[in-house]
């Protein structure tokens, strides 16, 4: 049995795929801020123990490292709230 697709299925697609992505990109965002704020509020666990032990007053540790993620995913948000594509 044999497909015959349309030019206009495929770009249905890839508008489908494209706004699936924007979507995962916005998401990206609040996800790490709140994993930041439960990780800060809960304890990182042993793992964030191994991370920090020994270093004194340090950055290290996954709280500042879910709040960079967060920064770094932040352009979807800007380019949305600025209204371009």
């Amino acid at each position: 049995m044999s497909t015959v697709h349309s030019a206009g299925a495929g770009r249905d697609r890839r508008e489908a795929t494209f706004q699936l992505a924007r979507w995962l990109g916005l998401a990206a965002t609040p996800t790490f801020a709140i994993m930041a704020v439960l990780t800060a509020a809960f304890g990182g666990g042993p793992a964030d123990m191994l991370c920090s032990a020994g270093h004194g007053l340090s950055l290290g540790g996954m709280v500042p490292m879910y709040l960079l993620m967060s920064a770094f995913h932040s352009a979807a948000w800007l380019r949305l709230l600025s209204g371009r594509k």
